[in-house]
């Protein structure tokens, strides 16, 4: 699927649909794309889809981390005039919809998190990256997901690109490092937006008591399982991530 950006000041963006704005929060290693079938399903249900190009590897390193990118998220909110918008957010993404959510919960209409780092320290990866080793990154790439032929050769070359390239791989650190210090289990308890917690039951990455974690201290979560699925639902079994969010929103008025 291929969507034109649009940029505008600081922003570059890909936007569809007219309705209740759903912002998606890629993850480090992800872009817009793995969000295609997001982007394909949910303009036609009275949704826009918004997509921002986090500023992952052109914040100076010094600022670079969630918090800085979820002050760059209300920036691009306010920017686009937005008045309550849907996050959702898959790892990192989840992250800093999280992070938002506690420092800007008037902008929040809801959250929905899938994979999300934000509670356990190993979720952006411990003895990753790997320089130079083609076949340690495919086999990494692979893990994210449970069907490891989900992780095309377009999947692990990104990643490959992006580990080899010194700039990125500092930045990479830099936001582990980050995305550790930021842990959220002491916030969630004081946070009321409504969330939707989507997770493969078997995610290596951020495993299932994370998600029994995360909606245990939530006071207004929602935990729905998808099988056979790793850590990025959207992507290997979109047609159930789609539907298990529609109905969600459906329910809670959203």
């Amino acid at each position: 699927m291929v969507h034109k950006l649009k940029t505008e000041g600081k922003f570059t963006y890909l936007e569809a649909g007219e309705g209740t704005p759903i912002i998606i929060l890629h993850g480090l290693m992800g872009g817009l794309s793995n969000f295609d079938s997001v982007t394909g399903f949910f303009p036609d249900k009275g949704y826009k889809i918004v997509i921002p190009e986090l500023p992952v590897y052109t914040t100076p390193l010094i600022k670079t981390g969630v918090k800085t990118f979820a002050k760059y998220l209300n920036d691009f909110i306010i920017h686009k005039g937005f008045d309550k918008v849907i996050l959702l957010g898959n790892s990192l993404g989840g992250h800093i919809g999280l992070y938002h959510t506690k420092v800007y919960p008037e902008v929040m209409k809801a959250l929905v998190i899938t994979g999300s780092s934000g509670l356990y320290e190993s979720a952006m990866g411990e003895s990753y990256p790997k320089r130079g080793d083609y076949e340690y990154i495919k086999k990494k790439a692979q893990d994210v997901f449970y069907d490891p032929e989900v992780a095309t050769k377009e999947i692990v070359d990104d990643v490959f690109n992006t580990v080899n390239d010194r700039n990125k791989l500092v930045k990479t650190l830099a936001i582990a490092k980050s995305a550790i210090r930021h842990n959220m289990a002491k916030d969630l308890p004081e946070m009321h937006t409504p969330t939707c917690i989507i997770w493969g039951r078997q995610d290596n990455v951020t495993p299932p008591e994370v998600a029994e974690d995360f909606n245990k201290l939530l006071p207004d979560s929602d935990l729905y399982w998808i099988d056979k699925c790793g850590h990025a639902a959207m992507m290997e079994k979109p047609d159930e991530f789609n539907e298990i969010l529609l109905k969600w929103l459906k329910e809670r008025n959203l």
